[in-house]
């Protein structure tokens, strides 16, 4: 564990503050700070998180430390001139992890762009009023969470449709391109520094993103309308424990696998990309056996999930071709 893991995981902002400022001092490169040191130790945290090992206030506390050695490096680029042009980066609504898009925010800005952070959870329609405000020459998304890819697509077609190219990236958007080319966007970067070359191969004005697809728009708009209830009907019936004596699972970890598994439908049906399905299925897997319960109600929740969607055909079918086998899980 390197010295700002271990200031992360203790909570413990003076010696992460600590560690960063003397990295700048002897002159280590910004973003690899960005990536290698703070990137890594959040990457650590959802870990113990997933494991079972940290609290969500835990979990909180040590974002906190690192938003906090993230705003030390952003206030040292911004000593740098600006050599560029204007971009504004937001997280897309329902986007609540502010610190990605804090740290594409900072490794732009030491490449001389003149950035406005928004932070977390921009609501579209105030997104195009800040579009017409800054006049930027592009946009840049952070999204780590499949249940924002819904209204990250209407930022596309916000920016889009004033001629102002968007860069996306983050979890949400999978280990490649192809969930940010389905929904329209004009680049896609995996990290701070794809980002960095990626913005600057931006084109300087874009046309209006194509219209997706109608059956998987409207089938995802219809799920999202239905969410609560769909919601409140899974988390009635899943878990069941497959045999006695087995750990109960908390009813907030319950709620939000069933959450997540809806929200992989959505991106998904908008995205054409049925791995988001796939990948929530073992993320689920994971977080179950790290918590001792029975690796079998991850089937539970396939079956369960399958008979509350199944007046939904596309979906239902991309869920019983995405889901793992039971023999592989």
């Amino acid at each position: 564990m390197t010295r700002f893991e271990h200031a992360v995981a203790e909570i413990d902002v003076t010696s992460a503050l600590a560690v960063v400022d003397e990295a700048l001092a002897s002159g280590a490169d910004p973003i690899a700070l960005l990536t290698e040191v703070i990137g890594a130790a959040q990457r650590a945290v959802g870990d113990r998180w997933q494991r079972g090992e940290w609290s969500v206030a835990e979990e909180h506390a040590a974002t906190a430390v690192a938003t906090a050695a993230t705003e030390t490096i952003t206030r040292e680029v911004r000593r740098g001139p600006v050599t560029r042009g204007r971009v504004v980066v937001a997280c897309a609504e329902r986007e609540w992890h502010a610190l990605p898009a804090m740290i594409i925010d900072c490794a732009l800005r030491s490449d001389g762009w003149d950035t406005t952070l928004l932070g977390a959870s921009t609501p579209a329609l105030r997104l195009n009023q800040y579009l017409q405000d800054l006049g930027p020459d592009a946009l840049a998304v952070s999204c780590s969470m499949l249940g924002s890819i819904p209204t990250a697509r209407r930022f596309v077609e916000a920016s889009t449709a004033a001629g102002i190219p968007i860069l996306v990236g983050g979890p949400a958007f999978g280990s490649d391109d192809l969930r940010a080319r389905t929904l329209g966007a004009t680049g896609w970067a995996a990290d701070a520094t794809g980002a960095i070359t990626a913005m600057r191969e931006l084109p300087a004005v874009v046309q209006p993103a194509q219209p997706l697809a109608d059956g998987p728009v409207e089938e995802q708009a219809a799920l999202e309308l239905n969410h609560g209830e769909l919601v409140a009907t899974l988390t009635s019936r899943w878990p069941r424990p497959d045999r006695a004596g087995s750990p109960e699972l908390d009813p907030a970890l319950a709620k939000d696998a069933v959450e997540l598994i809806l929200h992989a439908l959505w991106a998904a049906l908008l995205t054409a990309d049925p791995r988001a399905i796939t990948e929530t299925a073992w993320w689920i897997r994971a977080l179950l056996e790290h918590r001792d319960a029975p690796v079998a109600l991850v089937a539970t929740l396939h079956q369960e999930v399958a008979g509350a969607i199944r007046d939904y055909p596309l979906a239902a079918t991309l869920l019983d071709d995405s889901w793992p086998s039971a023999e592989r899980l």
